[in-house]
């Protein structure tokens, strides 16, 4: 199982995680769902108390990914396995984002 803290705007808004079978789940942090002036982290993933699960990495965070010659290079130079969309997430995401979400591992 990984983790990873995601925060909006650098304020932890909840926690995806990666489970053994290699399903998702998506937790909003409570603190974040009781705060009306908190916003949805995207529009796919409303605020909710309950977790989302899927059984493929959520599509917001699949679209923080870089693609083609940018995926070979950061996979190359991570030694990472270019079907691990997570460990890439975990790599690219903490500083390298397009908006408001960054991605933190739990450690």
């Amino acid at each position: 199982m990984r983790a990873a803290k995601i925060l909006f705007k650098g304020q932890e808004a909840g926690v995806l995680t990666q489970h053994d079978d290699g399903t998702f789940t998506f937790q909003y942090n409570a603190s974040w769902v009781e705060d009306s002036s908190k916003p949805s982290i995207s529009l796919t993933l409303p605020k909710i108390a309950s977790p989302y699960h899927s059984s493929y990495l959520f599509p917001f965070f699949y679209n923080m990914l870089p693609e083609g010659s940018n995926k070979q290079v950061v996979c190359q130079l991570n030694h990472l396995d270019k079907t691990d969309y997570f460990g890439l997430l975990l790599t690219i995401a903490q500083t390298d984002t397009i908006g408001a979400v960054t991605v933190s591992k739990i450690e």
